[in-house]
């Protein structure tokens, strides 16, 4: 599983999903998040500014990495 490092106490889930690269820009964070695909720790997470810390797993497209 791949880890994405944050230098801060946390990274909002669209600004994650753009650093993993798993979407190309912040309008496809904002609508594979609204639309449901996006889960956070295995529950599906709808909140595009949900703030994700250290430990957080987010799971997209068959994809998942954790936030380190």
């Amino acid at each position: 599983m791949v880890t994405i490092n944050i230098k801060d106490d946390f990274i909002k889930l669209g600004q994650a999903l753009k650093l993993a690269g798993l979407v190309d820009s912040g309008v496809d964070a904002k609508f594979v998040i609204q639309d449901g695909l996006v889960k956070v720790n295995g529950a599906v997470e709808v909140q595009r500014g949900k703030k994700l810390v250290s430990g957080d797993v987010v799971s997209y497209n068959g994809k998942e990495f954790t936030i380190g």
